[in-house]
């Protein structure tokens, strides 16, 4: 399977770890600003924040290597989504607790929804990649149907 996904990578598979590299240090960047600078005024905003800067780095990780590290990109991705989504309403919902923007307050409006939409991409490269691995004829997960039958 690693073989594959490394040949995979190419084209749109090189521009989402780009994207989530940049994403992975601005969120770093920011967070650790935040943290070291005005952690009274929101620590539980800054310290999201920085949850979501690990969670770009394992994602970018995840996508760059495939592989056996596929499995792990999709549950970084979606603790990402899950994140970018508690986040974002809750920080609407309670405006004090989010007074400076983080990457994933707003849905991401900082950083131009790309936060919002970035998980959603990463879940469809890695459908993708596992996908492109499976054996011809073997579904790449249980979806009900059983076994499939042999042709011929």
């Amino acid at each position: 399977m690693a073989d594959t996904s490394r040949r995979a990578l190419g084209g749109p598979g090189v521009i989402l770890v780009v994207v989530y590299g940049v994403l992975a240090l601005a969120a770093t960047g920011r967070s650790v600003l935040q943290i070291s600078e005005y952690f009274e005024r929101a620590p539980l905003a800054y310290l999201l924040s920085a949850f979501a800067a690990v969670v770009y780095i394992l994602a970018t990780w995840c996508l760059a290597k495939g592989g056996r590290w596929v499995r792990v990109g999709v549950v970084a991705c979606t603790v990402e989504l899950v994140g970018v989504l508690v986040v974002g309403l809750a920080s609407y919902l309670d405006r004090a607790a989010f007074p400076d923007k983080t990457v994933w307050s707003h849905f991401g409006q900082g950083y131009g929804f790309v936060p919002l939409v970035l998980p959603v991409l990463g879940l469809l490269w890695f459908r993708k990649v596992e996908r492109d691995a499976a054996p011809a004829g073997r579904p790449t997960h249980d979806d009900g149907a059983g076994p499939t039958a042999p042709e011929g």
